[in-house]
């Protein structure tokens, strides 16, 4: 039994947040009432009526085809692989005739041979001897061994590149279709480049909301903005001991409760869902007893927030304010709930709500999160 009381105990305490905040009466045009005996948990809240301004600042956060920020594009000009331990060289030396006599050589010769950064950093390249080449570009590893060789050649012509990129590297992993490394090579390594290089993400993949973590640091980024709406703000150029990660698309659901022909939880995968798109796949409003004035949206605030919670309310008694609803994103774990009751009068809320917060299980971890 004790499972049930706490089930009930959890749907009470969001209850009791729906009736903290069903005080409040907004019409356009209107203005918001609370009422006296409105509990503690409205401070705790924040009231947002689904208005065309409202609307506007969402559609104005609508990413566009956007370019690269001027971050990422100045990144990339001045972007220049460092060697490391590990990177394999490709060193070719020009002998000139004067040397290849003196070594015995009757002809001009061209050494081409294959040399490993050992993991301090460091190369031993003949009549050189050991040299430091960690962080150093290639032509600066190119100008150490020309000054090593001046010594005992006469404008040695030297050539260096790197046969093997293995001192850097970035990990990917998650939803994409080969999750592991990805080597930080001469070629700037931007994220779309890593995404592709791991043969792209899966079809269970939550590409709203990636990570990127670097040196302790989280960044969340939008792949689907990315990709899906050409937001290139969005990219980033990676840099060796990166990792990505894309998330399962799990939890990735509305719950859409009260008065609707079909109350339950539902799926949002990649393609955000509009409120009238969630009322419409809910069967739509139950009109003999829904109130059009009480379409509430409840989100949880981030983390950091002062505040527990978001509810935005949508009177639908004008056919037109639907379009409003249109336009109005979801986002996952979304509560959608259609009361009743006008929405200056909150005494049957609490009777609506309970049967059905009790019988979706999967509910119930919405209301944990919101009490923590």
């Amino acid at each position: 039994m004790e499972m049930p009381v706490r089930s009930t105990l959890k749907a009470l305490s969001l209850a009791t947040l729906l009736v903290a905040v069903g005080g409040c009466a907004f019409a356009p045009g209107g203005h918001m009432d609370y009422e006296a005996e409105v509990a503690p948990l409205s401070d705790q809240v924040t009231i947002s009526p689904i208005t065309p301004g409202l609307i506007g600042t969402y559609r104005s956060r609508v990413a566009q085809t956007a370019p690269a920020s001027a971050e990422l594009v100045a990144d990339l000009q001045r972007y220049v692989y460092r060697v490391g331990g590990g990177d394999v060289l490709d060193i070719n030396l020009s002998t000139p005739l004067d040397l290849a006599q003196e070594a015995g050589v009757q002809r001009q010769t061209v050494e081409a041979l294959t040399y490993t950064v050992q993991p301090d950093g460091t190369l031993f390249y003949p009549y050189v001897g050991r040299i430091n080449v960690k962080n150093k570009t290639v032509d600066e590893v190119r100008a150490a061994l020309v000054k090593g060789l001046s010594r005992y050649i006469t404008e040695p012509q030297v050539n260096i590149s790197v046969a093997q990129f293995r001192s850097q590297r970035v990990y990917l992993s998650g939803a994409v279709t080969e999750p592991g490394f990805v080597p930080v090579t001469d070629v700037p390594l931007t994220l779309i480049d890593a995404i592709s290089a791991s043969g792209g993400v899966t079809t269970l993949a939550n590409t709203h909301n990636i990570t990127l973590t670097r040196n302790g640091k989280q960044e969340r980024l939008s792949l689907y903005q990315l990709l899906q709406e050409g937001d290139m703000r969005q990219n980033r150029l990676l840099k060796d001991g990166d990792v990505i990660n894309v998330p399962v698309a799990e939890d990735q659901n509305v719950f859409v409760l009260g008065q609707v022909l079909k109350p339950g939880n539902m799926p949002v995968g990649n393609e955000r869902l509009s409120l009238t798109d969630a009322l419409s796949r809910a069967g739509g409003v139950d009109e003999e007893r829904a109130d059009p004035s009480g379409i509430f949206v409840v989100r949880e605030n981030a983390p950091d927030s002062d505040k527990l919670a978001t509810v935005f309310i949508l009177d639908i008694s004008d056919a037109t304010s639907l379009m409003l609803g249109a336009r109005f994103p979801l986002q996952p774990r979304d509560v959608v709930y259609v009361t009743a009751a006008p929405v200056s009068r909150w005494n049957r809320v609490l009777s609506q709500l309970l049967p059905s917060v009790t019988s979706t299980g999967a509910f119930v971890s919405v209301i944990d999160d919101i009490e923590d």
